[in-house]
């Protein structure tokens, strides 16, 4: 029977951590429906790397140490200084040195190496997010002819940034050794298309099948969702927990939340100040609301992330100290993570969340909040315009982050809004929820993945000059 053998930089282990990741929570029905073996990093840097399994029913995970000139080339360099900043429209925080993208590449070959010890001709193998862009070329070039495709959980940029990064010429036309490569949304995958046209001359509309042969790199969207009602199980219960209670009750009157990594991508200071325009703008609000923000710290090793997590903590402070009262705090900043049984009671408890990333693939705090609401008193959406969400929450309050003079306004909206107002637009939102359910999406990608001709609706393109070669257990 074929595995789907799924690469990703980190590798979630079962019962490893309280706190699951995006990805684990992503790829659990995989995980539970079919047999599945999971590579990637271990998280352990190690002048003597070693590679290990853990089996855990019917599924493996296979972690592999990272030297440390490799975690800092290719995870702190070439990932987190070069691809992150880009792909989120930062170039402007990028540092680029060929030092790194050789390293970025030395990874991927690592991952390769042990990939080709455990990989037989009908796997299929599922590559997760840009620390991997290169991977499926290290495996055609070891000859195996595998069906492999690659989803970004991030926003990918048009060509006017791609282009921008040095070495792109080198780097993003691999992703047509993938047979499939997959998107958050169709604006993500219009700059695909668009970056193709420009640099490969590909149709931008990708509507036609280019070159000859047996494999064609094609595209497709999947917006990542949430197990919706399951969720809601969860968070009418974890809102009833001594802990969530207990929150609750030391935060007086209308709650706001937030729930973001800390990461210059979620645009957390321009929020704060948006809470602060809105708190200057209706003094009647003093005293009767609180914005709660949770930020759990990211990358700390990193300069950016260090002044930015300054940046952020000066700004509450400077909110508290100008807005606080003996029986009042305005903004309770928490800067630790906390588990998902515990923020599911905090977003059933919150009357608005505040999700307004400067840029995200999706966001799934947003749908996640939605999923905790009680529809007969729902809490109200602000989301940011540039999160993949926005595509799907048509119905949630749409601000631009760049703006806190509009998040202010929406803010007051918000806390305002009628009950029949806020339910109505709930109802449109939870529907949205139920369309991009997470428990079929892992099928929808790996049936978009079988060969043309088991299935269509997608689009395709074939790289000009890219041909494969098959493993060679595959001709037998």
């Amino acid at each position: 029977m074929a595995r789907i053998f799924i690469i990703s930089n980190r590798v979630a282990i079962p019962g490893a951590s309280d706190h699951p990741g995006g990805l684990e929570v992503v790829l659990k029905a995989t995980l539970r429906t079919h047999p599945c073996v999971w590579l990637g990093w271990s998280g352990e840097v190690s002048e003597k790397p070693r590679t290990r399994t853990v089996t855990n029913r019917s599924n493996s995970y296979i972690v592999t140490d990272l030297k440390p000139e490799d975690f800092d080339e290719y995870y702190n360099g070439f990932a987190n200084r070069v691809l992150w900043p880009i792909f989120h429209y930062r170039l402007d925080l990028a540092e680029f040195s060929r030092r790194d993208l050789s390293g970025y590449m030395r990874v991927n070959e690592h991952f390769a190496d042990e990939l080709v010890k455990v990989l037989e001709p009908d796997d299929i193998v599922w590559v997760h997010d840009y620390h991997l862009i290169p991977l499926a070329k290290a495996l055609r070039a070891r000859g195996f002819g595998n069906r492999i495709g690659f989803f970004l959980h991030i926003p990918l940029p048009p060509p006017e940034i791609l282009t921008a990064m040095p070495n792109h010429e080198r780097l993003i036309p691999l992703l047509g050794e993938y047979d499939l490569v997959g998107f958050q949304t169709d604006g993500d995958a219009a700059n695909f298309a668009r970056y193709l046209a420009k640099e490969l001359g590909a149709p931008s509309h990708m509507s036609l099948r280019l070159g000859s042969g047996d494999r064609a790199m094609r595209i497709g969207t999947f917006p990542v969702g949430i197990e919706t009602h399951p969720f809601t199980r969860l968070a009418r219960r974890a809102v009833k927990t001594p802990f969530a209670r207990q929150v609750i009750e030391s935060l007086p009157g209308t709650l706001i939340i937030g729930v973001d990594r800390l990461d210059y991508s979620k645009g957390i200071t321009l929020k704060l100040e948006a809470y602060e325009r809105f708190l200057a703008a209706h003094p009647q609000w003093h005293g009767r609301i609180t914005y709660l923000q949770i930020t759990p710290k990211s990358r700390s090793q990193i300069k950016e992330y260090s002044e930015m997590e300054t940046a952020v903590s000066s700004a509450a402070g400077r909110i508290n100290g100008a807005f606080s009262e003996a029986s009042w705090t305005p903004v309770r900043y928490v800067n630790r993570p906390y588990s998902r049984t515990t923020l599911a009671g905090l977003y059933a408890a919150a009357d608005v969340g505040l999700v307004t990333p400067m840029r995200d693939g999706m966001n799934l705090v947003a749908k996640e909040y939605v999923a905790a609401q009680d529809p007969e008193n729902p809490g109200v959406l602000i989301l940011s315009r540039f999160a993949g969400a926005a595509d799907e929450f048509r119905d949630a309050l749409l601000v631009n982050p760049y703006d806190p003079d509009a998040v202010a306004a929406a803010i007051a909206r918000a806390v305002a809004m009628p009950l029949s107002e806020r339910k109505a637009r709930h109802g449109e939102l939870y529907a949205a929820l139920l369309r991009s359910d997470i428990s079929h999406w892992g099928d929808k990608f790996l049936k978009a993945l079988e060969p043309p001709d088991r299935q269509g609706g997608l689009r395709d393109f074939i790289p000009p000059a890219m041909e494969s070669k098959p493993h060679p257990a595959a001709r037998q």
